[in-house]
């Protein structure tokens, strides 16, 4: 797999309808508004201020990071480089590409955080030593 940087990772923009009367409507559509098909999705809710998520890295899979609800920061880090997105729109998303340590934090009261990934949840998947992530990076770093 070729290897990824922050700069490989950003905000999209997700399909927002909106009418005045009745609401808004957001669409995530495989292949079509993220550029990956979603096999697995979850939520975080309720976490307490001051605690941090995340704190690691998956091998091969892309995930979708939305603020359904609230506000968090996401702090990106491919071992050279660190980007830090606040999400708190609920029509954007940041795209994670695989080899990115990630860490989620200063939740708003109330914030809810989705999570689209292109793969249902595997162990082996993850890299949850940050010095393990930085030799993965290294064995994968072009010669």
């Amino acid at each position: 797999m070729k290897d990824t940087s922050v700069y490989d990772c950003s905000v999209i923009e997700l399909i927002r309808h909106h009418t005045d009367r009745q609401g808004n409507l957001t669409v995530v559509e495989n292949g079509k508004t993220v550029p990956f098909d979603v096999r697995r999705i979850y939520y975080l809710y309720d976490v307490p201020g001051g605690v941090n998520r995340g704190g690691h890295a998956h091998r091969e899979q892309y995930q979708l990071i939305v603020a359904v609800s609230g506000s968090f920061s996401v702090t990106l880090d491919d071992g050279n480089v660190r980007r830090t997105f606040l999400l708190n729109h609920p029509y954007q998303g940041l795209l994670v590409t695989p080899r990115i340590w990630n860490t989620l934090d200063d939740f708003s009261s109330g914030a809810v955080c989705m999570v689209l990934a292109s793969d249902i949840y595997d162990e082996e998947e993850y890299v949850r030593d940050y010095d393990d992530f930085i030799n993965l990076k290294h064995r994968s770093a072009p010669l």
